[in-house]
């Protein structure tokens, strides 16, 4: 039983420090806040400003945890498949996530995704919409922003375990704004 004595006060450690940290989480961006500006890599390695589409159309900004994973990768397809009904909603879709530019280019080359993906490797942009982790912070969240054209929150959604339904509610959103 001693020898188990510092493996039990290290994990007490861990446990307490990572509630003390969750505090200081950024609070995830809701209905009425201004979307922050951002620049990050696209796919293609090129820097894409949020600055040049904001004004221009609507927004559905998602962050998914990882590029070829089975939920990402249900989300991602799903995203295309429905592309075209965003479009005729007048929505970009960009998807974001700690992955590399060309892990992103090959993520979107191998489902023909037709829409950008942004690389977020410093969390930087996670950050700065409240996007937290799962699984005590190890995880990077799945959560989904719909933005109208003047850059304003509209709807959140936040849901590691429906990755599909992240499509569905960000469709009725843009649906409701184009009455």
């Amino acid at each position: 039983m001693r020898g188990y004595l510092p493996i039990v006060l290290l994990l007490v450690l861990v446990f307490v420090g990572v509630g003390c940290s969750s505090s200081s989480e950024p609070e995830t961006l809701k209905p009425g806040d201004k979307m922050p500006l951002f620049e990050l890599m696209d796919q293609n390695g090129e820097l894409y400003r949020m600055e040049d589409v904001v004004g221009e159309k609507n927004l559905v900004v998602y962050f998914y945890p990882k590029d070829d994973t089975p939920g990402c990768t249900k989300e991602a397809c799903k995203f295309r498949d429905d592309f075209e009904v965003f479009t005729d909603l007048n929505a970009l879709v960009i998807g974001i996530s700690g992955d590399s530019p060309e892990s992103h280019q090959e993520f979107k080359e191998k489902y023909n995704l037709p829409f950008t993906l942004l690389s977020d490797e410093e969390s930087k942009v996670q950050e700065l919409f409240g996007v937290g982790g799962e699984f005590m912070g190890l995880i990077p969240g799945r959560v989904t922003f719909v933005i109208d054209q003047e850059g304003v929150v509209q709807y959140t959604f936040n849901s590691m375990s429906n990755a599909e339904q992240h499509v569905d509610e960000a469709r009725k959103i843009l649906e409701k704004l184009n009455q």
